[in-house]
């Protein structure tokens, strides 16, 4: 018996996805959190599905990590004290950033704040030119002074952002080594390590973050791997990357921006798995746990992928899966702001005390206190039982929102719904309508604890006729893990001419990459056979801004023959699939050469097939809840567990089990199918 375990940590729960690879047994898991060391809960939660389920720790290959501490750190601003160090006359440019509103006619709209106090950026005298050659020297004076000035302020980290560094790293890489070797204590993030690419204010926006997220992450990551070894030591640890695929711990502590979306990654590599398995290609994923909520779209069952985007209002530059998050999650706090409107989130209470029906200390009015207000969850509990909600307390939590408003609670626990609703559709509609897709054509994948309770609200309001409820969905990101690859990610960045007389230069830039991830390979022991790379070009017509990720054809880990009219055709193909149109005229340059390689772990066997049923569905028990007016709807509880291949469920009706529950509205259809997938069909009626 060979175990495989995927570990995603979540701000509220820990959920745990284990996979038998010698008979496709699947076991899960879910475990509160524990914010303050998320590693705690990581272990213990191993621990207690191994003696539960009888798998033999030493028997474990693959331990599969994705976390979203790093998310949540940058949604709540709960990094670590940060230093800079720049090169003379820019300290101010994360302040000046592109100059450009991100809510153009939102007067009320504040940029978010630079993660580095202006009191803390300290300007090098260094200078190197854009084509990487000396302009003014780093002395050994600038040196000492710049770390006697790291030394007296004392912060957790420190960045290191100079001009021109992706093409020149030579004084980066000297600061940064007598940082290292001076201040041992500090972690130390240098701009031509974390990402040495084409764009400045990217570039130490990337960094800075880097350097950010470092305290949090060091401590976790050092405890879960001595803890894992102890009770796992024959198990390989991965940590997911938010562009989906597992890096190293080492990796991970050196570079931990890169699980910036890790958490989220993770949930739509599982989603696509799913959809595949459920003959739905085309999905809207809807990832709603306790602090946040994450959607993409996935076409083709293919995972979206995207190297520039912002998350928490600042500029991340480095291969991520295109996923939109926002603040919304059930432990988030409903509040009025100064205008004395409801807004709910960013802020979550998270799982320590969590909400105020948690009975763990919390006051504050939160999205799941609105659920089991309006009985879309029951007083038995969470976790199948073994975590009673108080009632009681949300019901105390909602008297101070609900006399604020003038209204009573459930007409307020309803606004706290509508608005959470309306955050989530804001999302989804940024990854599919502003880029062209008509939402109505695909399908809605709720997944998290929280997302299959809001997944009808969220598809009513953007036209989608069917939701598709995954077997396990509150597991579906720990579900990812398990078949995630392992993967790492080369780039070389310059400005190269598409003409004849630079294939040459393109090819040997293209073979460097290619002997990077041959070391790669060899490095963590990647077998022939799993090996295979991806290769990307940022290309643009000369004189644009922007650049578009152009594909090239590859076979395994091979380069391919480069030839120009072909590489002008893949340009014009992508451009016009963009903006609507290509000139075969104007010049075209290559801005970043990308090269992802990929070792291909034991893929994940579909679950097993449910055994098909003639006998109809039995309830598990009865609860009042309220839908869309204030008079409650006597509806039956199902449980998840029970449901058989062709059984048919007609709303309304509660679909409880352990990590998750699906809301069924009055009218709608739902369908297993003998995967275990739930289908549900909306009606009209939104009663």
């Amino acid at each position: 018996m060979v175990w495989t375990v995927g570990v995603d940590v979540g701000g509220t729960f820990t959920d745990f996805f284990a996979f038998d690879e010698s008979n496709g047994s699947v076991h899960v898991g879910k475990f509160p959190s524990t914010p303050g060391n998320p590693a705690h809960a990581v272990l213990n939660g191993l621990e207690t599905l191994a003696r539960e389920h009888s798998l033999d720790l030493s028997e474990l290959r693959q331990f599969s990590h994705g976390t979203t501490v790093a998310t949540n750190a940058l949604l709540q601003r709960r990094g670590g004290d940060v230093m800079l160090l720049t090169t003379a006359g820019f300290a101010d440019l994360l302040d000046i950033g592109r100059q450009t509103r991100p809510h153009m006619f939102d007067l009320y709209q504040d940029y978010p704040a630079a993660l580095v106090p202006r009191s803390r950026r300290i300007e090098v005298s260094e200078r190197i030119t854009a084509g990487g050659e000396v302009l003014t020297p780093l002395s050994q004076h600038e040196i000492e002074r710049a770390v006697d000035c790291v030394r007296a302020a004392d912060p957790q980290s420190c960045a290191v952002c100079f001009l021109f560094a992706f093409q020149n790293p030579e004084h980066e890489r000297a600061i940064t080594d007598a940082l290292r070797q001076s201040l041992p204590d500090i972690e130390v993030s240098a701009s031509s390590e974390v990402q040495p690419e084409f764009r400045e204010f990217e570039r130490f926006s990337t960094t800075v973050l880097n350097a950010y997220l470092q305290p949090v992450m060091a401590q976790y990551m050092t405890d879960l791997d001595s803890g894992l070894k102890s009770a796992a030591p024959n198990a390989s640890f991965g940590l997911n990357q938010s562009s989906g695929g597992l890096m190293s711990v080492g990796r991970a502590q050196r570079l931990p921006v890169r699980t910036a979306l890790s958490g989220p990654a993770a949930g739509v590599v599982g989603a696509a798995h799913v959809a595949t398995a459920a003959q739905r290609s085309d999905a809207i994923t809807l990832d709603m746990g306790g602090t946040s909520a994450d959607v993409a779209l996935i076409r083709q069952a293919r995972v979206p992928t995207v190297f520039s985007r912002e998350v928490g209002g600042f500029p991340i530059r480095m291969p991520m899966v295109d996923v939109e998050t926002v603040g919304a999650g059930g432990g988030s706090v409903a509040w009025i702001d100064r205008d004395g409107l409801l807004k709910v989130g960013p802020k979550s209470m998270g799982a320590d005390p969590g909400p105020a029906c948690y009975g763990l200390g919390g006051t504050q009015s939160t999205v799941t206190d609105a659920n089991l207000l309006l009985g879309r969850l029951g007083e038995d509990g969470l976790l199948g039982g073994t975590m009673k909600l108080d009632k009681a307390a949300a019901d105390s939590a909602f008297d101070t929102l609900a006399q604020s408003l003038d209204v009573s609670r459930l007409r307020a626990a309803q606004g706290v719904i509508d608005i959470v609703v309306a955050n989530m559709v804001r999302a989804i509609r940024t990854i599919s309508v502003e880029r062209g897709h008509d939402p109505r054509e695909y399908c809605l994948m709720p997944f998290g604890g929280a997302g299959p309770l809001h997944a009808r609200d969220v598809a009513r309001n953007l036209g989608i006729q069917e939701i598709l409820v995954p077997p396990a969905p509150g597991i579906i990101c720990a579900h990812g893990l398990v078949v995630s690859d392992l993967l790492e990610d080369f780039v070389d960045s310059g400005r190269i001419e598409v003409n004849a007389g630079n294939v040459e230069h393109i090819r040997q830039i293209l073979d460097s990459l290619s002997l990077q991830a041959r070391k790669w390979f060899e490095q963590e022991s990647i077998l022939d056979h799993t090996r295979s790379i991806q290769l990307r070009l940022d290309m643009r017509y000369v004189g644009q801004n922007f650049e578009l990720a152009v594909p090239l054809e590859t076979t395994g880990n091979q380069v391919p023959e480069l030839v120009v009219d072909d590489l002008q055709q893949r340009f014009f193909r992508t451009h016009e699939g963009s903006y609507g149109y290509f000139n075969p005229d104007d010049p075209i340059e290559i801005i970043n050469i990308r090269l992802t390689a990929r070792g291909r772990l034991s893929p994940l066997a579909d679950y097993r097939k449910l055994d098909p049923s003639d006998t109809a569905p039995v309830m598990a028990g009865e609860r009042q809840v309220v839908f869309h007016s204030d008079k409650p709807v006597n509806c039956p509880v199902f449980e998840r567990s029970e449901l058989r291949a062709g059984h048919i469920l007609t709303g309304p009706a509660v679909i409880a089990q352990l990590d998750a529950t699906t809301l069924l509205y009055p009218g709608d259809v739902g369908t297993v199918d003998e995967s275990g997938t739930l289908l549900i069909t909306l009606t009209e009626d939104l009663n």
